[in-house]
């Protein structure tokens, strides 16, 4: 994609490229507030039933709301990691999808600089592999792969967070860069409102394997939660957010309330300068080894299908 106006955007370089990343985030974080609110109806519908899952309670502090990072804070590790990984244990892509997609994200991220090309090149590739794939078949596997590696995976400390959120009448939303599909999914188990994620594109109930503007990181996340609260009518001056991360110092500067949770060394920092509430349930050497570089963001996709082809190579 080119950033309007052509030649004289390309002779201002630096403000084009600042302009069209600004844009294509503000479009992920207003498809992802649709999305979001899209499916949260949906699984209304579906829980107005017999259904076992916990239902989240009925808001009655209708201006304020929680919004969790999952990656690290709601999740030990990286919840497409764990998608992968499951996906690769179904079959679900060749190796050839597998290895095209981790060299373009290991190029991506060993390089150390998000730059213009980089990031389109992420944007187009880096959900390619469910291209031609039913919708509806990857939330069932997304279902089953979260029964099997992501449910003994969440945070107590974070989840009774958000625990308290919902017993004070305030709605929970979790924010991250995993597909909504797969978001909206683990906030249902968690009997939690309902999810901001990366939307992918489909058409006829299969994905594309495009995205709708791109990845839901860093200041996308911040657009979404704006977006989410202008059609919820929430305050934002009485929501909190929650994260690890320091790409995501965005979103939590939107909120009256900021915590860094389980925070990598920037956000710590950040956290400190600010005066945020710091909250840390890992423990001495796990926490080394539970943790996902923030370096990653988004791109921790590399590291879960790197592992999902090992993971296949066991398998055969």
């Amino acid at each position: 994609m080119h950033a309007p106006g052509g030649a004289a955007v390309s002779r201002r370089r630096g403000s084009g490229k600042g302009r069209e990343l600004e844009r294509l985030a503000a479009l992920a974080g207003e498809a992802s507030a649709e999305a979001a609110v899209a499916l949260e109806t949906a699984a209304e519908d579906e829980l107005s039933g017999e259904h076992d899952e916990p239902r989240p309670p009925p808001p009655t502090d209708l201006t304020a709301a929680a919004f969790f990072d999952v990656d690290n804070t709601m999740m030990m590790g990286a919840s497409i990691f764990h998608l992968a990984r499951g996906l690769a244990a179904r079959k679900f892509f060749s190796n050839a999808d597998l290895a095209k997609f981790a060299l373009q994200q290991i190029i991506f991220r060993v390089g150390g600089k998000e730059t213009k090309d980089g990031i389109k090149n992420s944007r187009e590739q880096g959900l390619s592999f469910v291209a031609g794939h039913s919708v509806d078949k990857l939330v069932t596997l997304g279902e089953e792969i979260y029964d099997e590696l992501m449910a003994d995976k969440i945070w107590a400390g974070t989840r009774a967070l958000a625990q308290m959120h919902l017993d004070a009448g305030q709605r929970v939303w979790l924010v991250t860069a995993t597909p909504v599909e797969l978001a909206s999914i683990i906030a249902r188990r968690l009997g939690l409102t309902g999810a901001l994620g990366t939307v992918l594109e489909s058409e006829d109930g299969s994905y594309t394997g495009r995205l709708v503007g791109d990845m839901l990181h860093g200041r996308a996340k911040a657009h979404a939660v704006r977006a989410l609260a202008v059609r919820e009518g929430l305050d934002l001056r009485r929501c909190t957010a929650y994260s690890d991360s320091v790409n995501d110092v965005p979103m939590l500067s939107v909120v009256g309330t900021a915590v860094a949770v389980n925070p990598d060394g920037g956000l710590r920092e950040v956290a400190r300068k600010r005066d945020w509430e710091i909250r840390d349930f890992r423990t001495g050497r796990k926490a080394a080894k539970i943790g996902v570089p923030s370096v990653l963001g988004a791109g921790a996709v590399a590291g879960a299908v790197a592992a999902g082809i090992a993971f296949r190579k066991r398998e055969a």
